[in-house]
């Protein structure tokens, strides 16, 4: 199979690529850098089924061609992280909703199957936990810039499964739920590299609310395993699917197990959601996942919990440290 994967240099994305090549199959990656990092790919380079480009997801002439050449497109290119969107949330918009249009567009030329990675985002404020496929998705007011990157790809939701019904293109939808791993940056707010940086550095270590929200982190390693499962079962097409661990855990706690399994003495400080971000920021209290859709498919399950992912990421970033 012929891969190609946009974003592929970003932090899913290139653990994505790694996971293909070692399944034997051809990787090419598009990224034009804007949050994803070359360094992230730079070991696969001298692999002989490994091609990149830094491009953007946008050029349409350059994107029709990489589709040409590829069996399945895997579309993760996009805006992420919640401090990224709320500074940005005018590239937010455009990139992700843009990206995935022409993605799509080049696709249906050719006749190619995309798995679009969307986001748990989409659920916004819903109450019902577990998130369910099919529940509704409540959104917070257009004055908020926070909903900005959930309504974008709900967007994308939308635009690829009318794709699948109006032009017959195999689209797949994959919502992920707080995906980490080695490689992930904190830069854009993503909570766990940000506790065990600071951890590891001394502290403080900084949660944003009061820390009783909870949410559920999943392996990358087993992420990308379910991701080139949908991608290769005709079964999935047409259909969204959860993709994470349902393993809850609030942030608060998880600030603590971070501070233990470092042997920190750094203190954990509370920050307001308004200094964290910005005035009237509202997120979600509980955001669980209910992953029987892609269990009951593809008999697979997520192998790593929250202990054993978080004493990986930490020993990844002490050696990181140490280069």
């Amino acid at each position: 199979m012929r891969a190609l994967i946009t974003g592929g240099a970003g932090f899913v994305g290139s653990h994505l690529a790694e996971a293909l090549l070692q399944k034997g199959h051809h990787v090419f990656v598009l990224d034009d850098l804007s949050t994803g990092k070359i360094d992230n790919i730079e070991h696969l380079k001298s692999h002989d089924r490994f091609g990149y480009l830094i491009g953007s997801v946008l050029d349409e002439t350059v994107l029709a061609e990489l589709v040409e050449q590829c069996d399945v497109v895997f579309h993760l290119a996009a805006v992420v992280g919640v401090k990224l969107i709320i500074d940005e949330p005018v590239r937010t918009i455009e990139t992700n909703v843009h990206g995935t249009e022409v993605v799509l567009r080049c696709a249906a030329r050719h006749r190619r199957p995309v798995l679009i990675v969307s986001t748990s985002e989409v659920y916004g404020k819903g109450i019902q936990v577990p998130f369910r496929e099919g529940s509704d998705l409540v959104l917070g007011a257009t004055t908020q810039h926070r909903w900005a990157y959930a309504c974008s790809k709900a967007i994308d939701e939308f635009l690829g499964l009318a794709y699948w019904k109006e032009k017959r293109v195999p689209v797949i939808i994959t919502r992920l739920f707080n995906t980490v791993g080695p490689r992930q940056r904190g830069r854009y707010g993503m909570v766990i590299p940000n506790f065990v940086r600071q951890a590891l550095s001394g502290g403080p270590i900084t949660v944003f609310g009061d820390g009783r929200q909870t949410r559920c982190f999943g392996y990358v390693g087993d992420v990308v395993q379910a991701l080139i499962g949908l991608a290769t079962d005709p079964r999935a097409v047409g259909e969204v699917f959860n993709v994470g661990n349902d393993e809850e855990i609030s942030i608060e706690t998880l600030a603590k197990k971070i501070k233990l399994l470092t042997n920190s003495q750094a203190e954990i400080v509370k920050i307001p959601y308004h200094e964290a971000y910005e005035p009237g920021f509202e997120d979600m209290f509980r955001r669980v996942p209910d992953i029987r859709k892609v269990k009951e498919l593809l008999n697979w399950r997520p192998e790593v919990g929250t202990d054993e992912l978080l004493t990986k990421i930490i020993e990844y970033t002490r050696q990181s440290q140490s280069r």
